[in-house]
């Protein structure tokens, strides 16, 4: 009998304890992130403890624990790899008023298995000293002969670009997107290579004219510690293509949040979403590090109103998921490195 009590009482501490926390598998690794997390602990009491890793690996580690993973939210970038936790099965359906009333349709999976936290836009940037906004207009505009050798963009297998092309995919069809990714090869200003910040820096030697990149690095640029990226950031023009009657609007993407299968403490889990899409959270997203808000009751950062409003591509955004394998067989027959 006092074995069985006692093995009762550590059952009930356990459950005391699982009920006081939040465990978060996250890929995002920004301040803002830590000061919101905090800001919830000392809100609710709740503790919220993080496991920070790439995407991948935090998803093959989520694979790898099934059912006994300690972890409630899964938190990453681009809609891409939320759709593939989604289809190995590792996230599970929200149920939440507010979450279902404030992120807009098209930023959420449509059975509620993961939600937008931020968005973030693909845009063009130009070289101010030699590029005019007149001479830009569409993603499509970029791979006729005027911008021949002069473009710069990530490789095929960033997640980034695939879900521009699943985009692509979803609102004009294989073909045209495929003959749009064609002729963006040919028009590179160099093999593919380094991240959306090495693009604009490649525009700033001379190495191309204009790049493709999502707008928060363009802010992390002009607020970096180092002078010489300040310097590109400033010599950067934003431009946001396909805003003409009849066009689809400039490609957005998101950082995004999803119960997982394996939750433990599902309640607290629910209120850090909760938390993390309300006005308050939202702003500090924008603010510190320079995303959209997803909630529309919020402004942007004075910084990205500087750039101007724009059209959105409203997509629904599990398309990109759905597409994306397309996307990289179709990279791969046009031979983008």
């Amino acid at each position: 009998m006092v074995k069985k009590g006692f093995l009762f009482a550590l059952a009930l501490v356990s459950m005391l304890n699982a009920s006081s926390e939040v465990n978060v598998y996250s890929h995002r690794h920004y301040d803002a992130d830590k000061q919101l997390f905090k800001m919830f602990e000392e809100q609710t009491g709740v503790k919220v403890k993080v496991v920070k890793a790439k995407a991948n690996e935090l998803m093959k580690r989520l694979e790898k624990e099934g059912v006994n993973s300690p972890a409630d939210l899964f938190i990453t970038a681009d809609v891409g790899r939320l759709y593939l936790a989604q289809q190995k099965g590792l996230l599970q359906s929200v149920n939440s008023k507010y979450l279902n009333e404030t992120i807009p349709a098209n930023l959420k999976d449509k059975d509620n298995n993961w939600f937008a936290l931020t968005k973030r836009a693909r845009v063009i940037v130009y070289n101010k000293d030699k590029v005019k906004p007149s001479e830009l207009s569409t993603y499509e505009d970029l791979t006729t002969a005027k911008w021949n050798k002069r473009v710069l963009i990530r490789k095929s297998s960033n997640i980034y670009n695939q879900s521009l092309l699943a985009a692509m995919i979803a609102s004009e069809g294989q073909e045209k997107a495929k003959t749009w990714a064609k002729d963006m090869v040919n028009n590179m200003a160099r093999t593919p290579a380094g991240s959306d910040r090495d693009q604009m820096k490649a525009v700033v030697a001379g190495i191309g004219d204009v790049a493709v990149v999502n707008t928060y690095y363009v802010g992390k640029l002009l607020n970096s510690k180092k002078k010489n990226e300040v310097m590109v950031g400033e010599k950067m023009g934003v431009f946001f293509p396909n805003q003409g009657a009849g066009e689809r609007g400039t490609h957005i993407n998101i950082s995004g949040i999803a119960l997982t299968k394996s939750s433990k403490n599902t309640d607290n889990a629910i209120k850090l979403m909760e938390f993390l899409s309300a006005p308050k959270a939202q702003s500090i997203f924008a603010e510190a590090n320079y995303e959209y808000p997803v909630n529309p009751n919020v402004e942007p950062s004075k910084l990205l109103q500087s750039w101007g409003t724009f059209k959105e591509d409203t997509t629904p955004l599990y398309k990109l998921g759905v597409y994306n394998s397309d996307a990289v067989k179709t990279f791969n027959e046009v031979n983008w490195k």
